[in-house]
């Protein structure tokens, strides 16, 4: 039996509909500019390159419902609405034809973001950890099982702000669909239950502020809110952590 120098830390876990077991998450990744209209937004060509990602650590995972506090180190804080793929079977190198036996479900995601901080990495051809893979910078809905064989392909995606709709598009306009990131992914390293797949983001981002509710959905797959709070505070008064 393992001993432990210190009690590990509890998994984490994103909620499932219906059901009261929860998904434990075991990595999350990320897939960069997979909407044309998002790709101009942010200054770039949309042609069909091969796709990048990036990742999260898997304890960026929040509830919808959950209160986030603005983050530390930035002034430009912002949403990203994304559909969320939850991986449930193993699979190396796997075929696109094969790819979608490995989903366990589907759900709906906000990539939280540092857009300064990004912005800053990128310019300076950094990594982009610092601006994406932050605290509670991974809100996600109950996940919906497949069910029927039915993998979402087309539908509704949008966020709103305090009520007012920023993000609004529709899952056939990604530029990678659902099969071809998991194969993807699957040829560079294995793929096992309990990894994440955030696949990118329509055009409209833009920046909240404390005290802003954000809103979004996917059709069938229901909706997700989270509110941004005050920043936490050191014991000083100073940004940091919780008086």
């Amino acid at each position: 039996m393992k001993s432990y120098v210190f009690a590990p830390l509890a998994p984490p876990t994103v909620a499932v509909a219906g059901e009261p077991g929860r998904f434990p998450v075991r990595r999350i990744f990320c897939v960069g500019r997979n909407y044309a209209a998002h790709a101009r937004e942010m200054g770039k060509d949309p042609d069909r390159e091969p796709p990048f990602f990036f990742t999260k650590p898997a304890d960026a995972v929040v509830d919808s419902g959950t209160t986030v506090p603005y983050p530390p180190e930035t002034s430009n804080f912002q949403y990203e609405i994304e559909l969320v793929i939850a991986i449930g079977r193993a699979g190396l190198d796997v075929s696109r034809e094969a790819a979608l036996d490995l989903v366990f479900g589907y759900g709906v995601g906000i990539d939280l973001t540092r857009r300064d901080l990004q912005l800053e990495a990128r310019d300076k051809g950094r990594p982009w950890d610092w601006g994406k893979a932050f605290d509670q910078s991974a809100p996600i809905a109950p996940l919906h099982r497949v069910t029927g064989g039915q993998h979402p392909a087309a539908g509704r995606i949008w966020l709103a702000v305090n009520g007012a709709v920023k993000q609004n598009a529709d899952l056939a306009e990604l530029i990678w669909p659902v099969p071809d990131m998991i194969s993807i992914i699957s040829r560079s390293m294995e793929l096992k239950p309990g990894d994440i797949i955030m696949t990118g983001t329509p055009a409209g981002v833009g920046a909240i502020v404390a005290g802003d509710n954000v809103t979004g959905g996917i059709d069938g797959l229901g909706e997700i809110g989270i509110t941004v709070g005050r920043p936490l505070m050191r014991a000083s008064g100073a940004p940091g952590e919780v008086v």
